[in-house]
C-alpha cells in the first residue's frame, strides 16, 4: 500500500509516459492482461488507454486490472489509467 506521497511522485514521473497497452471495446482480455503483467514487469509504472466511453465502466475496469495483477492505482484521467507495481529489481525510487 502506498502513502499519499508517494502516489504524488509516481503521478509526476507518469506524466511523460506514453500509454503501452491499449484496452478495447471487448474489454479486460487475458492477452491484455498478459501484456499489462509483461510491461509492468518491464517498467513498474505504465499508462494504459481504454477505449470505453463510461466512466463508471473505466472505474471498474482499473479495479479489475489492479486486483487481478495486484498493482497500485496511480491515477485515473479521462480515457488514461496509471498502474505500479513495484518488481524484484525496482527501478524506481520512491520517497
Amino acid at each position: 500500500m502506498l502513502n499519499s506521497k508517494q502516489i504524488s511522485h509516481l503521478k509526476a514521473l507518469s506524466h511523460s509516459l506514453k500509454p503501452v497497452v491499449q484496452i478495447g471495446n471487448k474489454g479486460l482480455s487475458d492477452s491484455v492482461v498478459n501484456e499489462i503483467k509483461l510491461n509492468l514487469k518491464a517498467h513498474e509504472l505504465i499508462k494504459i488507454q481504454v477505449q470505453e466511453n463510461e466512466k463508471a465502466k473505466r472505474a471498474l475496469i482499473l479495479t479489475s486490472v489492479c486486483e487481478k495483477i495486484e498493482a497500485e492505482s496511480i491515477n485515473h484521467i479521462g480515457k488514461q489509467i496509471v498502474i505500479f507495481k513495484a518488481n524484484d529489481k525496482t527501478k524506481i525510487v520512491l520517497p
